[in-house]
């Protein structure tokens, strides 16, 4: 399994979701979008999910946070 993850890097929920993927030997790329306005917002529109976290695992949009954190408690 593989994650990528949109982030902010003073984010809390963003820096949960990478504790969660680190704690559950889950490998993920980040993009860290502190000084990109713009590009965070193609990606919001993209998935329809306005805050960050954005992640995907296996290049599936999963949501944000706690998306991950039920997706992880149920496996």
């Amino acid at each position: 399994m593989k994650a990528e993850i949109w982030t902010w890097s003073f984010c809390p929920f963003c820096k949960d979701a990478k504790k969660l993927l680190i704690k559950n030997n889950i490998e993920f790329e980040e993009h860290i979008m502190d000084d990109k306005p713009d590009e965070l917002q193609k990606i919001k529109e993209k998935y329809k999910h306005q805050t960050v976290p954005i992640i995907l695992l296996d290049r599936k949009f999963i949501g944000g946070c706690d998306n991950l954190r039920e997706l992880l408690s149920r496996n």
